[in-house]
């Protein structure tokens, strides 16, 4: 088995992550999403497990939609479109994707209500 240096394979990993991003809408959303909760996350006094649990979340979702979009492409190329247990799959996939962002949002809020609340009061009040 032929051995491939670690630059190649960081740079076909990194790859993997440019085309997904340019070719899911949904990941790029999901990018920007959690470029802006780690700007925020940067500006705030959060406690170090606070940036910690908004890392992983933001983690969680992008890598989850990189595993959507390969059973995606899988699927399509193993099964006719219209077959219904690919329908399935591509269906509790996105379901997965769903759910890990709906939970990451709800811990965002959680997390950084606390904080912006008191900033934004002060700031109404002035």
């Amino acid at each position: 088995m032929k051995r491939r240096s670690i630059t190649k394979s960081f740079a076909q990993a990194l790859r993997g992550i440019a085309v997904t991003a340019r070719t899911e809408r949904n990941f790029r959303i999901q990018l920007v999403a959690g470029v802006l909760a780690l700007l925020l996350a940067a500006y705030l006094p959060l406690l170090a497990f606070e940036r910690v649990v908004i890392l992983l979340l933001i983690g969680a979702v992008l890598v989850l939609e990189i595993i959507n979009s390969t059973f995606e492409r899988i699927a399509d190329a193993v099964a006719p479109r219209l077959s219904f247990m690919v329908r399935e799959v591509k269906d509790m996939m996105a379901g997965a994707v769903l759910l890990t962002a709906i939970v990451a949002v709800a811990v965002a809020v959680i997390i950084f209500v606390p904080y912006l609340v008191p900033r934004l009061w002060y700031t109404v009040t002035l």
